[in-house]
């Protein structure tokens, strides 16, 4: 991704430490910070630090393949209980699962610690570096979508900071970008935590994209008013019958896509798609601190003896979608059972 005129990546490791970009102090500073163990990872996921599915898919790779780098002895009790530890930090995205699995998967046939070791930072490395090239390829097949002058509706942040790099919804519109078509960003702000207003706007404002952010109240209006060409977002988790979970307000915006006839893309990886679950209901729904809803940087915005209720996620039925763009190309919803039906 372009920050600032040069190139990142939200996460990588080197020398057994493991730097992302601090998303949290995004837009007002950009800085890198660095994981020295298996709990400053799983507090940089719990406090999203590195947030989005893929992005926290690679930093639990990572780490993973970083606390065996610690281990004094083989402990394979001890390796189970890291990856546990890791992977119910955030319940709702599959690709955390993913990750660790991936890198869980590829030591099986060690031997010796040092083997293993070996094989756990070769493997965190070739799934990050997949992620990317994953999201790259999502980025070409959703620019197919993007006609020259197309407004375009996204909710949360599916951009670079999200994934490893490029992103899932917005490595297409980066796509049509390079590409030289004229397209315009409406930003929903995506409340509580304005991952929109401050994480999307500004990796649209660091490659240049003409942009608007707007309340997350406000899409139905430009929907209605023909504003509106098409809607792209990402997903956590997606369900063999292609049911999606993404960021509280998604549903929403599925629904009202559909009644005004405006085409409602997700875009993730294969990844994403956990071919276990059935249907979205039975997605886990992340719930949240009420502190989200009460507070802004610190400042409480609402009633002082008032609670607050705080779902991290919904759920959009497949119905609503008209097709998951993925690396292997864009399937209807009622594809994804051909390709759950091949994982099985």
């Amino acid at each position: 991704m372009l920050i600032n005129g040069k190139t990142y990546r939200t996460v990588w490791m080197a020398d057994g430490l493991i730097h992302a970009i601090n998303q949290l102090l995004i837009p007002a500073e950009f800085e890198i910070i660095t994981f020295h163990d298996t709990s400053e990872v799983v507090d940089a996921i719990r406090t999203m630090v590195v947030r989005g599915a893929p992005a926290i898919g690679a930093l639990g790779a990572y780490g993973l393949a970083q606390a065996l780098q610690q281990l004094p002895r083989l402990d394979m009790d001890a390796i189970h209980r890291i990856k546990s530890q890791l992977q119910q930090t955030r319940p709702t995205a599959h690709d955390l699962a993913h990750g660790l699995k991936y890198v869980l998967d590829h030591i099986g046939p060690a031997r010796t610690l040092e083997e293993m070791k070996a094989l756990a930072v070769e493997a965190a490395e070739t799934y990050a570096e997949s992620s990317a090239k994953a999201c790259k390829q999502i980025g070409a097949h959703g620019n197919a979508l993007i006609e020259d002058g197309a407004r375009i509706l996204t909710h949360c942040n599916a951009g670079a900071l999200a994934t490893v790099d490029f992103g899932t919804a917005l490595a297409a519109v980066r796509m049509a970008h390079y590409d030289g078509k004229s397209i315009f960003v409406y930003v929903d702000e995506t409340r509580p935590r304005l991952q929109g207003s401050k994480i999307t706007a500004w990796e649209l404002a660091q490659e240049g994209i003409a942009h608007a952010i707007i309340a997350d109240s406000a899409a139905g209006h430009y929907m209605r008013s023909g504003d509106i060409d098409i809607v792209i977002t990402g997903a956590d988790r997606i369900a063999a019958n292609g049911d999606a979970a993404n960021k509280i307000g998604t549903y929403e915006k599925a629904v009202l896509a559909g009644e005004n006839n405006i085409p409602f893309y997700i875009a993730a990886p294969l990844s994403t798609i956990d071919f276990q679950i059935r249907s979205g209901g039975d997605i886990p729904i992340e719930e949240r601190d009420e502190s989200e809803i009460l507070y802004i940087d610190g400042q409480r915005i609402a009633s002082p003896t008032s609670p607050a209720m705080n779902p991290a996620f919904d759920v959009t039925p497949a119905k609503y979608i008209r097709g998951i763009i993925t690396e292997q190309g864009i399937f209807k919803p009622e594809d994804i059972k051909t390709l759950a039906d091949r994982h099985a």
